[in-house]
Parts: C-alpha cells; sequence; structure tokens
C-alpha cells in the first residue's frame, strides 16, 4: 500500500509540473485545452455538480473587462 501512495504522489507532483509548464509556455494551447475539457461538462441536461465542475474549468471570458483573460500575465 506504501508503494501505491508512493507512485500515487508522484504521478500528482508530475501532472502538476506538466500543467504548470504548459501553462507558462504554451497559454494558447493550454486554453484549447481547457475550454475543450470544459464544452462537454457545462452542455443542457448534465448534472449540476457537472456544470459547476465545467465552469471551473473553463478559461476566463477573453476580453471581459480586465486584461485580456488568456495567461494573467499582464495584471
Amino acid at each position: 500500500m506504501g508503494l501505491a501512495l508512493q507512485y500515487a504522489v508522484i504521478a500528482a507532483v508530475v501532472a502538476l509540473s506538466a500543467w504548470m509548464v504548459l501553462r507558462r509556455q504554451f497559454p494558447g494551447a493550454a486554453r484549447r485545452l481547457r475550454v475543450a475539457l470544459a464544452v462537454p461538462l457545462v452542455r443542457d441536461g448534465r448534472p449540476a455538480w457537472m456544470r459547476a465542475l465545467g465552469l471551473r474549468i473553463a478559461p476566463p471570458v477573453a476580453g471581459g473587462g480586465r486584461g485580456c483573460g488568456g495567461c494573467n500575465g499582464c495584471d
């Protein structure tokens, strides 16, 4: 059990690190990935928890106020 937990923690750290690099180096690709993951979750007929998860995953709206809504690096 201890070895499986160790592998799970390492996998989570590697996935988080890969996401951070993707967001930092390729903000357009990260935005497209977030949209691709969020759109199926927010469709009509989905449960409320699934729609809420999709809204959390979805990137901020571009051009909707402060900054461009892209990489958030210009605040």
